[in-house]
C-alpha cells in the first residue's frame, strides 16, 4: 500500500501541484515569520549587547515619590553626581566608572523645518577615553565634541538633515534654538538609531546644563578589573547609595533583562504575523481536502479493485493518508527554503522603508524547520483524513458499476443542522458583544466571529444554492447558454463549490471587517476634527514641553492672524471627583472652535467659574450653578477653592472635559506654557501662515503647526497603516484560496473530459467551452466573495460598542467603494484563475473526450 500511495503521487503530480503549491505557500508563510523572527531578534539582541560589552554594574537613577522631580529651573535632578561616582571608583576591584547623561533633542533638517516627526531623537554624553575616543561611538569623521559650542551626529542622522562636518547644526531641547558647529560624525548599532531615530552628542558638561544640573548624572557605568567578582562588587555599590534615589544592577541582570524584553518583544511580532500564517494554512485545509475528494472520486474504480484483491478498509486509508504525508513533507521542505528566502525578502524591505534593523546573519533554527515541516504534514494529513474515510467506505462492486454517487441526503440535513447550530450560536455572541463597551470584551468578539465564520462554512453548501441561482439569472441573461451551462456545473456538487468559495471568503472576512472598522474611526477622527475645531492651525511641541506664553503672543500679533487661543491644562479634584481644566483666552476661544453650551454661558465663566463638557456632568453629577469646593494641581497641600459651574456644553475634543479662564488655572502651574494655540486666519490668508508662525516662535524644531489635513493625518495614520499592513498580509491567503480555484476547475475539467467533448460535438466552440469555464468560475469566486463580504460587516457592525468606547462619535459606516472594489477583485480573480482550466478545456480532442472513462 505504501508503493500504491507513492505510485499515485507520481502518477498524479500534475493534479497535485495546486495543492502542494498551496501547502508550499503556507509553510513559505510559517518557516519565513519564525526564520525573520529569530534573525531580526538576535541580530537586536547582540548590537544591544554590545553597549553592555564589559559593564560590570549599572547604577541607575530612580525617582522618590517624596521629593520633586524637578529643581526650581523645571530641569530633572538625580541622586548620581560626581561625588557618588568618585566613591564607587574607590571600590577595590572596579576600573573604570563611565558617567553618562541623556536626554531628547529635537534636529532640525540644513533646510530648516524639522527632521521628521515619530521618530527618536537622543541626546548623550560624548566621553572620550584615554584615546580621545568614545568606544560606544566610533568616529567615521571628524572629532568628538569638545566644548559647548561643538557636537556629534551619528552618521546616518547627519545625512538625513542634510548636514556635513563643519556645518552649523540646529536643534532644540525644551527651551529656545542651540546652534553648535559639526565636529563629528559617529556610527552606533542602537536598535533606537538606526530604526530611524536621531542622536546628537555633546560634550558632558553641556550635556548636564541642558538636562540636567551640573556635576548629575542619569546613570554610572562601572567596568570591574579582571578577576573581580561582579555579585560582591554590585552589593559593595549598592551600599553606597542613597535610598529610593538610585539602583544598581549587574552587568549580567542587565543582560538576561535586556535578552527577555526584547524576546518579549519578538514574541508579540511572531504572534501577529502566526496568526495571518494560520489563516493561509486554514484555507490551505479547504483546497487540500477538496483535492483528495475529487481524486478520491476519480479513482473509485482503481480503490474498488483495491478493494477486491483483499485490501482492508485501514489499509486504503493508510495509502491514502500516507499520499498526503509524502505531497505534504515534499510540499513543507520546499516552503521551508521558501520561507528563509521570504525572511530575507522581509528584512531588506522593512529596511528599505526606515526599519533600520541592524546587521547579522540569517538564523535558522532546527525548532523553526521542525515547526514548519511538521505544520506542513500535520495540515495536509489531517485535511486528507476525511476523503481517506470516504475513499475506505466504498463498496467493490458499487464502485465498478458508477463512477461518483452523490452525496447521502442524511450527510447533508446532518451538516446543515450541524452548521446551523454553530452558526446561531457565533450570531448569538455577536449580538451579545453588540450590546457591550469594554475592549476588554474583544477576545469574546473573536470567538463569536470564529464561530459564526465556521458555521458559514459548513453551511455553505445549502448557501450555494440560492446564491449561484441568483447569479446564474446574469450569466444566462448575459452570455446565454455559456452561462446556463457554468451555473449549472456550479451548482453539480455544491459541496465542491462551497469548498472553494470558502477559501476566498476566509480572507476576505478578515479583509472586510477590518476595512469597516478602520473606515468607520477615520470618519469618526474626522467628523471630531472638523466639529471641534474652526481655526487653521493648531500649534503646539512634539516634546510636550509647552510653548512659552510671551512667545505665543507674538502668533496673535500677526497680520494675517484673525483669533488665536492658547490652551494650557491643569487638573482639579472635588468630592472625589477628578477632571482636567483648560484654561485659555476667553475672549477669542468661540472664535477657533465650536463652542455650544446646553446651559449657561461664556461669559459666565469669565467671572471665576468653570464650564463643563456634557459628558463630564453626567459622569460627575455637576450641573450649571451648582457649586464644588475644587483643589487644583496635584499638590495636597494646596487650599481648596469654591467655584461655579457657569455652563456645560457640547463634548468638544479640542477643548476637553472642562475650561475656565487663563486667570484661574495660571496661579497652579509650574511654568506658564501652553499646551497648544489655536490659530484662525484672516480670510484667503491661510496660505504662507504656516512659516511665519514657526518663525514668530523662533524656528525652534521642537514646533509643530498642524492644519486639518495635518491633523487628519496623524490621528488616521496608525488606521492606515494597520489597514495597509492587512492587506499586504492577508494577500498570501488570497493568492492561495485563487490557487484553490484553479485546481478545482482544473481537476473539474478532467472530471468533464467526456461532456466537454459531447459539448463540443453538438456544436459548441472552442470558444464557448473557455467561456463556460470562465463562468463557472467566477460564479465561484463571487459567492465567496459575498459569503466574506456579509459575515465581515456583520462582525464589524457587532463590535461597534467596543470601539466607540475608545473613540466618541464611532459609528458604522459602509465603504461601498472599498466594497464594491472586492466584490470586482473577486470577478478579476475568477477570470484569471480559469485562464489555464479554460484553455485547457478547449483544447481537448472531441474524439478522444467522447471515449475517455
Amino acid at each position: 500500500m505504501l508503493r500504491t500511495a507513492l505510485r499515485n503521487v507520481l502518477a498524479h503530480k500534475a493534479r497535485l501541484m495546486m495543492t502542494a503549491l498551496a501547502v508550499l505557500l503556507g509553510v513559505a508563510f510559517v518557516s519565513g515569520t519564525l526564520i525573520f523572527s529569530d534573525t531580526v531578534g538576535e541580530a537586536v539582541k547582540n548590537a544591544s549587547a554590545k553597549d553592555l560589552k564589559g559593564v560590570a554594574v549599572s547604577v541607575q537613577a530612580t525617582s522618590d515619590p517624596d521629593e520633586p522631580l524637578t529643581g526650581d529651573d523645571g530641569k530633572r535632578t538625580t541622586a548620581l553626581n560626581a561625588k557618588l561616582a568618585d566613591k564607587i571608583r574607590a571600590l577595590p576591584g572596579v576600573a573604570s566608572v563611565r558617567p553618562d547623561i541623556s536626554g531628547e533633542a529635537v534636529l532640525a533638517t540644513k533646510d530648516g523645518p524639522p527632521l521628521g516627526d515619530n521618530r527618536i531623537n537622543r541626546a548623550v554624553n560624548y566621553q572620550p577615553g584615554q584615546d580621545g575616543k568614545d568606544s560606544r561611538y566610533p568616529l567615521t569623521k571628524g572629532r568628538g565634541p569638545a566644548n559647548g559650542s561643538e557636537a556629534a551626529l551619528a552618521a546616518k542622522t547627519a545625512e538625513a538633515a542634510g548636514y556635513s562636518l563643519g556645518d552649523t547644526v540646529r536643534f532644540a531641547t525644551d527651551g529656545p534654538v542651540l546652534e553648535k558647529k559639526l565636529v563629528g560624525l559617529v556610527g552606533t548599532e542602537n536598535p533606537q538609531v538606526t530604526a530611524g531615530g536621531s542622536l546628537v552628542l555633546l560634550d558632558s558638561a553641556t550635556a548636564q546644563k541642558l538636562f540636567l544640573h551640573p556635576g548629575q548624572y542619569d546613570e554610572l557605568v562601572v567596568f570591574a578589573k579582571p578577576g573581580t567578582d561582579e555579585r560582591a562588587l554590585t552589593t559593595k555599590v549598592r551600599d553606597l547609595l542613597p535610598a529610593k534615589r538610585a539602583e544598581a544592577v549587574s552587568g549580567s541582570q542587565l543582560n538576561a533583562d535586556q535578552a527577555k524584553m526584547i524576546a518579549g518583544q519578538n514574541e508579540a511580532l511572531s504572534k501577529t504575523l502566526l496568526v495571518f500564517a494560520g489563516i493561509a494554512l486554514f484555507i490551505g485545509v479547504f483546497i487540500i481536502a477538496n483535492t483528495f475528494t475529487m481524486l478520491i472520486s476519480q479513482r473509485s474504480r482503481e480503490i474498488a479493485l483495491l478493494r477486491a484483491v483483499g485490501a482492508s478498509r485501514r489499509q486504503v486509508v493508510r495509502s491514502v493518508l500516507a499520499e498526503a504525508g509524502l505531497l505534504g513533507l515534499l510540499s513543507s521542505v520546499v516552503g521551508l527554503a521558501l520561507g528563509t528566502g521570504i525572511a530575507v525578502a522581509l528584512r531588506a524591505v522593512l529596511d528599505a522603508n526606515g526599519a533600520g534593523f541592524p546587521d547579522g546573519p540569517v538564523i535558522i533554527r532546527p525548532a523553526s524547520v521542525l515547526t514548519a515541516l511538521g505544520v506542513g504534514v500535520v495540515v495536509t494529513v489531517l485535511s486528507a483524513w476525511l476523503p481517506s474515510r470516504k475513499a475506505a467506505k466504498i463498496a467493490p462492486v458499487e464502485a465498478l458499476s458508477t463512477v461518483e454517487a452523490p452525496p447521502a441526503p442524511r450527510s447533508l440535513v446532518l451538516r446543515n443542522s450541524l452548521g446551523g447550530v454553530i452558526t446561531a450560536l457565533g450570531t448569538a455572541v455577536l449580538l451579545y458583544v453588540s450590546t457591550l463597551e469594554s475592549a476588554d470584551d474583544l477576545p469574546l468578539a473573536m470567538l463569536g466571529g470564529m464561530l459564526t465564520m465556521t458555521g458559514v462554512i459548513i453551511l455553505a453548501p445549502l448557501l450555494s444554492r440560492p446564491l449561484v441561482s441568483l447569479a446564474g439569472l446574469v450569466t444566462v441573461r448575459l452570455f446565454g447558454i455559456g452561462g446556463k451551462l457554468a451555473k449549472q456545473n456550479a451548482l453539480r456538487n455544491p459541496r465542491r463549490t462551497a469548498a472553494t468559495a470558502s477559501a476566498l471568503m476566509i480572507g476576505l472576512v478578515a479583509i472586510t471587517a477590518m476595512t469597516v472598522v478602520g473606515n468607520s474611526a477615520q470618519q469618526a477622527m474626522d467628523k471630531m476634527a472638523a466639529n471641534g475645531m474652526t481655526a487653521d492651525f493648531k500649534v503646539k511641541t512634539s516634546t510636550y514641553t509647552g510653548l512659552d506664553a510671551g512667545q505665543s503672543r507674538k502668533v496673535a500679533e500677526l497680520p494675517d492672524v484673525a483669533a488665536m487661543a492658547p490652551l494650557r491644562g491643569t487638573g482639579l479634584s472635588a468630592d472625589g471627583e477628578y477632571a482636567n481644566v483648560n484654561g485659555t483666552d476667553l475672549s477669542s476661544i468661540a472664535q477657533v472652535t465650536r463652542l455650544d453650551f446646553d446651559s449657561g454661558s461664556l461669559p459666565a465663566v469669565g467671572t471665576g467659574g468653570l464650564a463643563i463638557s456634557r459628558t463630564a456632568s453626567k459622569e460627575h453629577g455637576w450641573h450649571t450653578g451648582d457649586t464644588i469646593n475644587a483643589e487644583f494641581g496635584f499638590r495636597e497641600t494646596l487650599e481648596k477653592k469654591r467655584l461655579k459651574i457657569s455652563g456645560v456644553y457640547a463634548d468638544n475634543p479640542v477643548l476637553g472635559e472642562s475650561l475656565a479662564a487663563t486667570s484661574l488655572v495660571d496661579p497652579y502651574l509650574p511654568k506658564k506654557t501652553n499646551d497648544e494655540l489655536l490659530v484662525k486666519a484672516e480670510d484667503g490668508r491661510a496660505d504662507g501662515l504656516e512659516a511665519q508662525i514657526r518663525h514668530a516662535l523662533g524656528d525652534s524644531p521642537l514646533v509643530k503647526v498642524q492644519d486639518h489635513d495635518a491633523l487628519r493625518k496623524e490621528t488616521a495614520g496608525e488606521i492606515d497603516t494597520v489597514l495597509n499592513l492587512v492587506y499586504g498580509l492577508l494577500g498570501m491567503a488570497v493568492v492561495i484560496a485563487v490557487v484553490g480555484v484553479v485546481n478545482t476547475l482544473a481537476m473539474s475539467v478532467f472530471e468533464r473530459t467526456r461532456e466537454i467533448g459531447m459539448l463540443r460535438a453538438i456544436g459548441l466552440a472552442r470558444g464557448g467551452i473557455k467561456q463556460m469555464v470562465r463562468l463557472e468560475s467566477v460564479v465561484i469566486a463571487v459567492f465567496g466573495a459575498l459569503l466574506g463580504i456579509g459575515v465581515g460587516v456583520f462582525m464589524s457592525w457587532s463590535v461597534g460598542g467596543l470601539v466607540s468606547q475608545g473613540l466618541p462619535g464611532y459609528e458604522l459606516l459602509l465603504p461601498w467603494g472599498r466594497l464594491g472594489l472586492f466584490v470586482l477583485i473577486a470577478i478579476v480573480v475568477g477570470v484569471l484563475a480559469a485562464l489555464w482550466p479554460a484553455r485547457r478545456a478547449a483544447r481537448l480532442n472531441m474524439l478522444q473526450a467522447i471515449g475517455a472513462e
